[in-house]
């Protein structure tokens, strides 16, 4: 009896000792796992970081055409077709009414907003260089956002811009001029700059905020670039 007795202490030994060893093993792979899985995470994280502010603040140029190196789209309505109206709150006060700016030669752009630092960026060197584009014939920029017009006043006082900035929370513009079908966001337009001469039709137009690149920041030399050339008949795509 004291023999059986021994021999079950040691088979009941035997198999905690066992059950031990695989949760231990066990414990080991979903260790083994979850730090495989942070390191996965972590390169991601790293590698869509790196995408995102290369796309967003210059990114690598893949062009063609001209001297600009930055790929954009011409959506619709585009060059020589008639601008549709535009009546929106503007960040100086006032009401932006672009037909009664027939006669001058205007930049519309429309971009992100509050979401996008390198769209607020663009303007801000967009006005830096303000003599370039008069020496283009323009007379007029306007910037166009679909955020409410006090989140922008806010967002024009904290960058200290003067460029008028207009809201169109409600998409009635963005979508007219489909600006809207560009952007990362379904709530926000893209990166699209749109001229409009003074006979109140569109002269040159390019959507750079597009699938698959979404760019959010065009150099001025490559702008200014791509705006000469579209001025001169020539496009790239």
């Amino acid at each position: 009896m004291g023999a059986e007795t021994y021999k079950q202490k040691k088979e009941m030994a035997s198999r905690k000792a066992n059950t031990h060893r695989r949760k231990t093993r066990s414990r080991s792979k979903s260790r083994g796992f979850l730090l495989k899985a942070s390191v996965f995470v972590g390169i991601a994280v790293i590698v869509l970081g790196a995408i995102f502010f290369l796309n967003t603040r210059g990114g690598s140029p893949s062009g063609s055409g001209g001297s600009g190196n930055y790929v954009f789209q011409v959506g619709s309505p585009g060059p020589g077709e008639q601008a549709p109206p535009i009546h929106l709150a503007s960040t100086d006060g006032s009401t932006f009414d672009l037909d009664a700016l027939r006669g001058k030669t205007v930049l519309l752009y429309f971009q992100e907003g509050l979401g996008c630092q390198p769209c607020w960026d663009q303007m801000k060197d967009i006005e830096g260089q303000k003599s370039a584009f008069q020496n283009l014939g323009i007379d007029t920029m306007v910037s166009i956002t679909t955020n409410t017009l006090d989140a922008i006043k806010q967002k024009v006082n904290d960058e200290g811009i003067s460029m008028p900035v207009l809201s169109d929370p409600n998409f009635a513009v963005s979508r007219m001029y489909n600006a809207d079908k560009y952007g990362m966001m379904s709530n926000a337009d893209g990166h699209t700059f749109i001229l409009v001469g003074p006979d109140g039709k569109i002269r040159w137009r390019a959507d750079y905020g597009g699938a698959p690149n979404y760019t959010m920041y065009i150099p001025i030399s490559t702008l200014l670039s791509d705006m000469k050339e579209g001025l001169n008949g020539r496009t790239s795509s």
